[in-house]
């Protein structure tokens, strides 16, 4: 068995030279805000003897002492930068070292044997060159996209609602009866089939122009910056899972309106009403609010149909419609007023 040690220092990509107290005192840092960072990143506290840290810790040390002494950011902004990192590379790097064992799984019998490791180091101390820079190639490139996003909603916020806030769609895709079928089925096939809902997911979210908020499990939340963009997205998903025989339907629920970016994930009533909407639809099918069937009103490439007002939980009754794509030849029709009804108390 390969020593864990050799292993921690190959993919830290130094030796372990410093205690807590060397690596404070060499990055200029104070003790607390050493320990703040750490934190932040997820590591687990350690003792101040112990050598835990590398020449790569210091160096990050300083860096994000920099940041502050040249005022870019202050300490709380520091922090919540470096939990930012922490929080994607922790999934990250799980979700990397799951799939070198399930690949090994299928030439090695036992992956967790000492014979699997040692393959996963061995390739490791290959490739891990070639795999760094694609880590900072993919950030460099939802940066970009991200940026891109920000500046189109600062150009467009007079049109936004009165906090400032940017008009987004939102959707959600929720597979259906899965507790039923995680009951009914091994642990290994079900995670295929997340995995292969999340990946079919993701890649139509991508290929239309969407952004792929967060996975979870069973359900996938998107955003568009188009209402058009939102809507192909939603009706291509509920479709390709459709297609799939071995897989539970889904049922998307999406609204347009203004929404709280923050961490990375979206908040505000817009997304809270396309979750609700996500229990009214049916298997296969996309039911939207109110705001976005007016949004696509004139469209030729989508109709709505309004369908029974609903009352939902935390947002009294709301109308909702049910989006389909428009049958060739048929005209675009506004959706009908919904008659005026009290909001549920």
């Amino acid at each position: 068995m390969p020593d864990p040690k050799e292993i921690e220092e190959l993919l830290l990509g130094g030796e372990l030279r410093y205690n807590r107290v060397d690596a404070v005192r060499l990055a200029g840092v104070s003790r607390e805000f050493s320990g703040r960072v750490w934190r932040a990143f997820g590591y687990p506290s350690m003792p101040d003897d112990a050598i835990a840290y590398t020449e790569g810790d210091v160096a990050a040390l300083d860096r994000m002492r920099r940041l502050v002494d040249d005022g870019v950011l202050d300490e709380d902004g520091v922090i919540r930068l470096v939990r930012a990192f922490g929080q994607t590379m922790t999934r990250l790097a799980e979700w990397q070292v799951s799939l070198l064992r399930d690949m090994l799984a299928e030439d090695v019998h036992d992956a967790a044997s000492a014979e699997a490791v040692q393959t996963i180091v061995d390739v490791a101390e290959k490739h891990i060159g070639e795999f760094e820079p694609l880590v900072v190639h993919a950030w460099r490139r939802q940066l970009a996209a991200a940026g891109t996003r920000a500046l189109a909603a600062a150009a467009t916020r007079e049109n936004g609602d009165p906090a400032g806030r940017p008009l987004t769609t939102v959707g959600f895709a929720d597979m259906v009866s899965f507790t039923q079928v995680s009951r009914e089925l091994e642990e290994i096939e079900l995670a295929r089939i997340v995995e292969w809902f999340e990946e079919t997911a993701a890649d139509i979210i991508a290929s239309c122009g969407g952004r792929l908020v967060k996975t979870l499990g069973d359900e996938v939340l998107f955003s568009a910056e188009t209402p058009e963009i939102g809507a192909e997205i939603a009706l291509t998903v509920a479709a390709a899972i459709q297609d799939e025989t071995e897989v539970p339907d889904v049922r998307v629920g999406v609204a347009h309106g203004p929404v709280l970016p923050l961490m990375g994930d979206l908040f505000g009533t817009t997304v809270n009403l396309a979750a609700r909407l996500t229990s009214l639809a049916r298997p296969g099918s996309v039911v939207i609010d109110g705001e976005l069937a007016g949004a696509l009103e004139a469209s030729t490439e989508f109709e709505v149909t309004r369908i029974v007002r609903r009352p939902v939980r935390g947002l009294g009754i709301i109308q909702p419609y049910v989006l389909r794509r428009r049958r060739p030849g048929a005209a675009a029709v506004a959706p009908a007023p919904a008659p005026a009804e009290p909001e549920a108390s």
